[in-house]
């Protein structure tokens, strides 16, 4: 009988330490993160692999109707202020569930560098995650909620901020409100930029550096208006001379084919890329052959003039198929197919998602409501000097009497604010920035038809707010009014 016991007791014990080693077990394969290089390969996925483009280029007034053209739908409900009927890439739907999957990457990561032994060694990789979890969500509330008014930001519905990792199985979220929002994304950036160590990347330019981090700040004070902040850190993303980190439009682009152009403004190696997206998308074939697309008319509306009295270096292309086609040589595609013989695969672009370009429109900006009138006069001369053709810099200079003569205006503020506009309107073309200047400033936009028909949207219509898809309503989220 004591035998028996001994044995009996030797059988739980050996049970009970195999049970407990079982279960200590991932449940799947997948990979735990345990060195500092293991959550910066992770980090390479805290950004939205989905592409904007498409929907904000169709729904801005950079477009019209060419009367012919690939029909999307990503192009055609955005172009007449409808829900878009479509969830593959380049639609809302594909950017929500992109930004989240960026944001589940970003979290996962935080929790392994907030719990790591030695948090001091993943110092870098925490900065890149709350950078990227920041960028995500200000994309997400800039697409999907009201855009940010201070005296309507504590009411208006805004988007869920998720902190921490999913644990469980349709985890309830709800929409706090855009200042809640904007206040996490704040706390973000200002926790993650100090942290941040360029020298850790090997391609720089698909992480957030310090000077793409830079750039974000300024977006995010530039919606926000706060001014000052958005002049202090634009400043940070330049040493030097400006001119030589802007894109080489009347200098170095006038000499290269527009293949050699597409291949080129979107490389890591281009100092104007502050931060690179590698994304699916069709819109490297469709930004130019879709219907509502740039047209002859628009093209010169946004390019035939401009306040310096030169012309423009833009390199634009022309191609009938259907439809006349103009072209910026921006968006190239690379195609990876699913077998070496497959006809078919995924499209993949590489987005600018920030760009030295965008970071200097935003100080001159800044600065015009701040009333440094030289200095953002300074910067509209400095980008000039990038983009009118044989550029000279006496005859093209860009002064306060120029501005006034130009535009009829008496106020050198709304003059400054014109030609940022203006030239702004034209750097950006096909890739969708308009829309955030036109959401900005509560802009009304009117397309037309070829067939007679006007769409209009005034400044507070609730359509300049893209839906949420509907897998957000039925995880209980409230569907924007419509």
């Amino acid at each position: 009988m004591q035998k028996l016991i001994v044995y009996t007791a030797l059988l739980l014990l050996f049970t009970t330490a195999g049970c407990k080693k079982f279960l200590e077990q991932p449940p799947d394969n997948r990979a735990e993160l345990k060195t500092p290089e293991q959550v910066g390969q992770l980090l390479g996925t805290a950004y939205p692999q989905a592409n904007y483009m498409s929907f904000f280029e169709s729904a801005s007034d950079n477009v019209g109707d060419k009367g012919a053209g690939t029909l999307e739908n990503t192009n055609i409900d955005p172009y007449f202020f409808r829900n878009v009927d479509d969830n593959g890439q380049d639609s809302p739907e594909y950017y929500w569930d992109a930004c989240y999957a960026a944001i589940a990457a970003a979290n996962q990561a935080l929790q392994t560098c907030n719990t790591a032994p030695n948090p001091s060694a993943y110092r870098s990789q925490k900065g890149e995650a709350l950078l990227a979890r920041a960028y995500a969500h200000f994309m997400l509330v800039t697409v999907f909620s009201k855009v940010y008014d201070e005296s309507s930001a504590g009411s208006d519905m805004g988007i869920p901020y998720v902190t921490e990792p999913e644990n469980v199985v349709l985890k309830k979220y709800e929409r706090k409100t855009v200042a809640y929002v904007y206040d996490m994304i704040e706390k973000d950036i200002v926790a993650g930029l100090p942290l941040l160590d360029d020298k850790r990347y090997t391609i720089p330019r698909y992480h957030f550096t310090r000077a793409a981090a830079h750039a974000f700040a300024a977006r995010f004070y530039l919606f926000k208006k706060d001014y000052a902040k958005v002049v202090e850190h634009a400043n940070q993303v330049f040493s030097g001379n400006i001119a030589a980190v802007l894109r080489p439009w009347n200098t170095q682009y006038t000499s290269i084919t527009y293949l050699e152009l597409y291949a080129r403004y979107a490389r890591a190696t281009e100092p104007a890329n502050l931060l690179l997206i590698e994304t699916p998308s069709w819109w490297g074939r469709n930004y130019y052959t879709v219907r509502y697309a740039l047209t002859a008319q628009k093209r010169d509306q946004i390019f035939e003039e401009n306040v310096t009295g030169g012309n423009w270096s833009f390199n634009f292309q022309t191609f009938t198929v259907g439809a006349e086609n103009y072209l910026l040589p921006k968006i190239n595609e690379y195609f990876v197919r699913t077998a070496i013989n497959a006809d078919i695969g995924v499209a993949y672009i590489a987005l600018p998602a920030l760009t030295t370009e965008e970071a200097l429109f935003n100080r001159i900006e800044a600065n015009a409501y701040l009333g440094n009138t030289t200095a953002a006069l300074a910067d509209l001369n400095t980008y000039a000097s990038t983009r009118i053709d044989q550029y000279n810099a006496a005859a093209h200079i860009i002064n306060a009497q120029k501005i006034r003569n130009y535009y009829g205006l008496n106020s050198l503020q709304d003059g400054i604010l014109a030609t940022l506009f203006s030239f702004k309107r034209a750097e950006f073309v096909h890739e969708g920035m308009r829309w955030l200047d036109l959401i900005r400033y509560n802009s009304p936009i009117t397309h037309f038809t070829v067939d007679g028909q006007i769409i209009s949207i005034t400044p507070d219509d609730p359509r300049k707010v893209f839906q949420l898809p509907e897998s957000a309503r039925i995880a209980g989220l409230q569907l924007n009014p419509r």
